[in-house]
């Protein structure tokens, strides 16, 4: 069996910095006014896109403004804020559950511990870092689905490498200072300019000449 090669150390970094620098201005695409609706707004954005979560967000912030209010609302109410979502259900659930431990447990305040974060319902580790991230501005790398991708086709990372290896891995390439920009410039890279359906198999078509 042929090993996989994989970037070295400074070409991989130099494929990040080239992503980097095709969106200066990438960040999230999601609509929220405080750290506890991002935190839904991630809940709600599994397996579906950010614009079907921001169709729903103006509702659901204005009828529920803070956690004892989400608390305190009927599992059926939630579900009809967000039934256009995918596994609305039991993301219903989520939500709901976590509004709870939010009130009782943390005085309505969201977490600043990615641990603390991951122990709340349907928060993994790609949640917890979007709301450090965007919400606390701590230096976080969420692996989603376009993070993934491009990580694998352009060989910075073996084809079977789990989210977790995958976020560890960009870690030790990238300053600590770039880990939110960069995150959410390959988001955009995979979102526009290199998507799943892109016909070119070869992902240096897609990025700007290397600079001399």
């Amino acid at each position: 069996m042929v090993e996989e090669k994989l970037l070295s150390d400074d070409e991989a970094r130099d494929v990040l910095n080239r992503i980097d620098q095709m969106y200066p201005n990438a960040k999230s695409a999601l609509h929220w006014d405080n750290k506890f609706h991002l935190l839904c707004a991630v809940l709600m954005s599994a397996q579906t896109t950010d614009k079907m979560v921001n169709r729903v967000m103006p509702k659901f912030i204005a009828d529920y403004p803070n956690p004892a209010a989400l608390a305190k609302a009927p599992i059926s109410e939630i579900e009809k804020h967000i039934e256009k979502i995918g596994l609305y259900r039991s993301k219903a659930k989520h939500l709901k559950a976590t509004a709870n431990i939010l009130v009782d447990k943390y005085d309505s305040k969201i977490p600043q511990d990615k641990k603390t974060l991951m122990t709340l319902p349907g928060v993994g580790e790609k949640t917890a870092n979007v709301v450090l991230a965007d919400g606390f501005g701590v230096p976080a790398i969420a692996v989603d689905t376009h993070v993934s991708r491009i990580s694998k086709k352009f060989h910075i990372v073996k084809q079977n490498a789990k989210p977790h290896e995958i976020e560890k891995r960009l870690e030790e390439l990238l300053p600590k200072d770039k880990w939110i920009h960069t995150h959410h410039a390959m988001i955009f890279f995979g979102r526009y300019t290199m998507p799943a359906r892109a016909k070119n198999d070869d992902p240096y078509s897609y990025l700007p000449p290397k600079k001399v």
